[in-house]
């Protein structure tokens, strides 16, 4: 019998978690389940599903939304419930924030079970004292709690802690790839969202404070964002908008970022940050903030298969970087142990937890 899912996120947006919605999605289509992926709105440079997968938008159109806020909560709720009844899922899987609260109110008496996946830090993710209380209660009546990092737990009483899992990232094909054992292009990459939490202005000061020692090296941060602008005037002042790259969104990070020497993440928090492991997958050398929920501590052994360094430290981000620009055989010892972590990512493996955890719910 055709097994049903639907996937549930706000939109494709270029993201860590809609990245795992849009590969997730694959893979069930490929094995035979019947996926639909639900999104609020549609975005502009959204990740593409493959051909076969249903695509709903929830949110009603602009005339049913012309009352005040509790009409259109109530305007939204029914759209999203009528969605449900019109799927007939046999299990929904949603990802993040207020998405999951819908989820769960929505699907209310319908005898769905519905798993909620929480992708970041949940005091960021659930970023006031309603929405938290909210969270740790409402989450109560769902059938499954995915989380990130171990850490996380903490968040949610005893009854929800209880139904948590940890589930691995998903990861494309295309950076499961023999680790590049050539010479090393000269450039430090980047690649996230340009805004406040990714936080790229502090390690364009920490580049800025190395720059002279190490002219021949180039700074590029890969991504769209409301910082990005930022982020170009912020290299205008330190005199190196000659060293600092900010393309954008690309096609093939994969291929674009292969060869550096280097990958950062500088962020303030992170759940279980893909990029970061797609870097390492690679065997690139890895430098990140030790920032909560702790994804990348899980990931990285300090010295052994990358670089920790306290979040926000511009000198400690420089000192890291120093220490693999200077030493390239111990950048290279680090990356080669990090690419060591492919096993634990395999697709079929990741994948194959998943789908399982979604069988388990639906045999519930």
């Amino acid at each position: 019998m055709e097994k049903r899912v639907a996937l549930y996120i706000s939109s494709l947006r270029r993201g860590g978690a809609e990245r795992v919605i849009a590969n997730l999605a694959g893979y069930l289509h490929r094995s035979g389940w019947r996926v639909s992926v639900i999104t609020t709105a549609r975005a502009e440079h959204e990740y593409e599903v493959e051909k076969g997968i249903v695509r709903r938008i929830s949110e009603p159109s602009p005339e049913k939304l012309e009352g005040g806020r509790i009409h259109n909560f109530v305007a939204r709720f029914c759209s999203l419930r009528a969605i449900w009844k019109q799927e007939r899922p046999d299990v929904i899987l949603s990802f993040i924030g207020k998405n999951n609260m819908m989820a769960i109110l929505t699907s209310c008496g319908l005898h769905i079970p519905v798993a909620v996946s929480v992708r970041g830090e949940p005091t960021q993710e659930y970023y006031n004292r309603w929405m938290q209380f909210a969270a740790r209660h409402m989450f109560l009546l769902a059938d499954g709690v995915i989380l990130q990092t171990r850490r996380c737990r903490s968040f949610f009483p005893k009854g929800v802690r209880k139904k948590t899992v940890i589930l691995r990232n998903p990861v494309h094909p295309l950076f499961f790839r023999k680790r590049y054992e050539g010479e090393r292009e000269k450039v430090i990459v980047s690649v996230g969202r340009a805004d406040e939490n990714k936080n790229h202005g502090m390690l364009v000061r920490a580049f800025a404070g190395l720059a002279e020692s190490f002219p021949e090296y180039r700074l590029i941060i890969y991504g769209e964002g409301e910082k990005r602008a930022d982020l170009q005037a912020l290299s205008e002042q330190m005199g190196l908008e000659k060293r600092i790259s900010l393309p954008g969104n690309v096609e093939n990070i994969a291929d674009v970022i292969y060869r550096a020497r280097v990958f950062v993440l500088p962020s303030n928090t992170e759940g279980m940050p893909n990029t970061l492991i797609e870097a390492m997958l690679m065997g690139l050398t890895v430098i990140s903030t030790n920032c909560p929920c702790g994804g990348p501590a899980e990931l990285i052994e300090h010295g052994v298969n990358g670089l920790l360094t306290p979040v926000g430290d511009v000198e400690g981000m420089k000192a890291c970087l120093e220490l693999v620009l200077g030493n390239p055989e111990l950048a290279d010892e680090m990356g080669r142990n990090a690419a060591k972590i492919s096993e634990d990512y395999r697709a079929e493996a990741v994948y194959g937890s998943w789908e399982r955890y979604l069988e388990g719910l639906i045999r519930k």
